[in-house]
């Protein structure tokens, strides 16, 4: 099987949203008989999700999505989270698919939808449903200080069916991904990639996670040590980065971030693993950046040195550590009035431009499959 992946032409592929949408916006806000910045984030925002929609006034939010990629890592097995390593990933995930789960409430009071991708959760596929197993890549991930995550074809597998999962919410019309991750062990494999990326050592990125105590923190930052000296001879290669000291998830949700830029989709980024994530894509895509924003600030280390790196400043400081996407979806509600005031406050303001509308399925923007082949 091919194991290749041309990371080049994203850089070439990925746009900036669309400025002419955000100025119109941001002239409609000014005509409003309100204080110059009254509105405070709500304008900001409200301007940014006219330009990546490259449409003003903007349009609400009318299909927002949770989307979950859950995998299991080898590092949990030292003990590195106070989260079980035997069947915990699965037992959330479960708990997600029952409704059960508090990123499941909190969807159905925000309206929105959940989905689940299973790419490496230690689990029979059985467990779940078809469509929640059907990107699976294997289970689990290799212990990352004393070996690599995944093979190169694994990891490439995995960065594809992010990708296709980004073509899929596009063309079923989602107008913004609420990102989140499932994994125990999860958050000491993004302060290795964020550790080997901003080029710092264990202990500055080596945080609390799952609520650890100060043994196993040292445990954890050992871990984190000895796993970035295993990164760092291959941090010219995102892919090798990946499949050395990352896992499925981690492919997955770094591939999803660049074709979710390619086709024009928004994602709000929720903790540490997805902030890790849009790190390795920046590097991918310059331009990347510009569709995301940061939905929280955990108070992980790692987290903050990446958002500096991104350059993107978190919209709340709810201090979730849970993951689930939990801390991005309750940013959702701010997204939404931000673009339902500017909808319906500057819907009719005669002698203001409208930025051209852009078509929500775009066929001229090209598919995993059109850049890759079929995952």
């Amino acid at each position: 099987m091919d194991t290749t992946v041309d990371l080049d032409t994203f850089s070439s592929l990925v746009e900036r949203p669309d400025e002419s949408a955000r100025r119109a916006a941001d002239e409609r806000w000014q005509a409003l008989d309100r204080p110059r910045g009254g509105l405070g984030q709500l304008e900001e925002l409200g301007s940014w999700l006219a330009s990546v929609q490259g449409h003003s006034p903007v349009r609400p939010l009318s299909a927002p999505k949770v989307l979950l990629f859950a995998g299991d890592h080898g590092v949990a097995s030292l003990g590195v989270s106070e989260l079980s390593a035997d069947g915990g990933t699965a037992g959330r995930v479960r708990a997600v698919l029952d409704g059960t789960a508090p990123v499941a409430v909190l969807a159905r009071r925000f309206g929105a939808r959940v989905r689940v991708v299973d790419v490496a959760v230690d689990a029979d596929p059985d467990d779940f449903p078809e469509e929640v197993t059907r990107y699976r890549v294997r289970r689990g991930s290799g212990r990352i200080d004393v070996e690599d995550a995944l093979s190169a074809e694994e990891a490439a597998r995995a960065f594809r069916a992010g990708m296709a999962v980004a073509d899929e919410e596009a063309d079923a019309g989602t107008d913004l991904v609420v990102l989140g991750d499932l994994g125990v062990g999860s958050t000491t494999v993004a302060a290795v990639l964020v550790g080997a990326l901003c080029g710092t050592d264990a202990a500055a990125v080596t945080g609390r996670g799952s609520g650890i105590d100060d043994r196993v923190w040292m445990v954890k930052c050992a871990t984190v040590r000895d796993s970035l000296r295993r990164a760092r001879p291959v941090l010219g290669d995102q892919l090798a980065l990946l499949a050395a000291t990352g896992g499925a998830d981690f492919a997955a949700i770094t591939g999803f971030l660049l074709q979710a830029a390619v086709r024009r989709l928004p994602v709000v980024l929720d903790g540490v693993v997805s902030a890790s994530c849009a790190l390795v894509a920046q590097r991918i895509a310059f331009r990347a950046p510009e569709w995301w924003r940061a939905g929280q600030s955990t108070g992980e280390p790692a987290q903050a040195k990446a958002y500096d790196r991104l350059t993107l400043i978190p919209l709340q400081e709810q201090k979730i550590t849970m993951g689930e996407g939990v801390g991005a979806l309750m940013s959702l509600p701010l997204l939404q009035a931000a673009a339902d005031t500017l909808a319906e406050e500057t819907a009719v303001l005669p002698g203001l431009p409208e930025a051209p509308a852009v078509p929500r399925v775009q066929p001229k923007l090209p598919s995993a499959a059109d850049l890759l082949g079929r995952v």
